[in-house]
């Protein structure tokens, strides 16, 4: 599970550097297995970082979900066609293709945050007034959630 944030940069290459408290559950741990590359994808305003088993079932909820409902179709179609295999690098860096960086609008600072089952990358600004808007609406959002587990 991930958890926690830090902030990271990118090169102009795109490159970008995976806390090393991520990089183990992102390149797996299955004995006697290769480790596979996680997969990166775009989210409403941020990038999402999968480790490969993590990717694999949440495709698999895509392909099991009613295939013929044009709005699932187009959820997958968006997250999968931007989707991109990003192995980790010998220092422990990923490369975030230039689409993705650009519709991320990822630049110097990256905010890398853990939620759970995966990482997500942000450009710090936008992270910061994320983090401010959830701050002013906490208690209407608790109560959702509450609300949504009972």
């Amino acid at each position: 599970m991930f958890q926690g944030r830090f902030i990271h940069t990118i090169d102009g290459k795109g490159r970008m550097s995976i806390p090393a408290e991520f990089r183990v559950t992102l390149q797996g741990s299955q004995k006697g297995k290769k480790s596979q590359a996680p997969t990166l994808t775009v989210q409403p305003d941020c990038l999402a970082l999968f480790p490969a088993e993590d990717w694999a079932r949440f495709i698999q909820d895509f392909d099991t979900a009613r295939a013929i409902d044009p709005e699932v179709a187009k959820m997958k179609r968006f997250l999968l066609s931007n989707a991109h295999t990003c192995p980790i690098d010998g220092p422990g860096r990923i490369t975030v293709p230039p689409h993705l960086r650009e519709y991320a609008s990822l630049e110097r600072e990256v905010t890398v945050a853990g939620v759970g089952t995966h990482i997500e990358l942000w450009n710090k600004a936008r992270y910061e007034e994320e983090m401010a808007k959830v701050r002013t609406s906490f208690d209407a959002l608790s109560l959702s959630f509450a609300r949504s587990q009972s």
